[in-house]
């Protein structure tokens, strides 16, 4: 019985010197090693590792995970003056925790120099453009830039910022009127040049359509007149052929022509029977 004693004393004695030199590094953490009150190494592998014991060495743990910053909205002006309450966030995960350590200790300690920065850089980068950029066009673009020179300035703080987004571009209600009059404005002159222009666009088209018809019709008139006198030359000359061959029988055919033109069932002639006209016909005596 007392040997069984003195080995449960032996194991607490070697579980707490096992405590006292041992740690765990979970897969979402990463741990700084602080001997005598200076960081002095990182440990960002997980797994159990160990240490000199308490107070010579004592371990500080950090997250290893992607976190996210987000403040409240705040304004900014752009270049044509236009001011926006921006609502933005940024992604960032502790790249270098001995750094993050004697940058700015803690979590919290981040967010207030991110805030600094990320502010900073989106003011001085909106700045340069106008409204209609930062909402719609050059979003992406602008975002890159600043994501980018956000990273170069958190590199001195063990910090690797991932992303700086927009989630939010309002306008104060103050201004949202007359910025929507002004657009709408815009958008009216817009439309009526585009009127303008397409009236003037149309009047050439039917200038030019009148001119090529009347310029159709004039050949097509010429043309007619060309076929017309041709017509009417080679009918004189089929005409005086006939004549030269037979002068009495195209006197007749001729006639006969004029009886069926002028006469009808509902014709009344009062002329003499012994004209010239009706020397072909018989006249009845009554």
């Amino acid at each position: 019985m007392k040997g069984l004693i003195i080995l449960a004393v032996i194991v607490v004695i070697a579980l707490v010197a096992v405590g006292l030199v041992a740690y765990t590094v979970d897969e979402t953490q990463q741990a700084v090693i602080i001997r005598m009150g200076n960081p002095v190494r990182t440990v960002q592998e997980p797994g159990l590792h160990f240490k000199w014991p308490y107070p010579i060495e004592s371990v500080h743990m950090f997250d290893d995970r992607v976190l996210e910053y987000d403040v409240d909205p705040e304004p900014i002006y752009t270049q044509d003056k236009k001011n926006l309450i921006l609502d933005n966030y940024a992604r960032w995960r502790i790249e270098d925790p001995l750094m993050f350590m004697k940058a700015v200790k803690t979590r919290s300690g981040a967010q207030a120099r991110l805030d600094d920065i990320v502010y900073s850089v989106l003011r001085e980068e909106l700045g340069k453009h106008v409204l209609s950029e930062v909402i719609s066009e050059n979003r992406e673009k602008i975002m890159v830039a600043v994501t980018q020179r956000c990273r170069e300035q958190a590199k001195g703080l063990g910090i690797g910022i991932l992303d700086v987004r927009i989630k939010r571009a309002d306008l104060p209600r103050e201004n949202e009127e007359y910025v929507y009059n002004r657009m709408r404005a815009e958008r009216s002159r817009i439309a009526m040049q585009y009127r303008s222009e397409g009236e003037e666009e149309a009047l050439k088209i039917r200038a030019q359509t009148d001119l090529d018809k009347r310029a159709i019709m004039a050949e097509a008139y010429e043309k007619s007149e060309k076929l017309k006198g041709a017509g009417d030359a080679e009918a004189l000359g089929i005409y005086a052929n006939a004549y030269q061959k037979d002068p009495n029988f195209y006197a007749f055919t001729r006639t006969l022509q004029a009886y069926e033109k002028a006469i009808d069932e509902h014709t009344v002639l009062v002329l003499p029977p012994t004209m010239e006209f009706f020397k072909y016909l018989e006249v009845k005596k009554k």
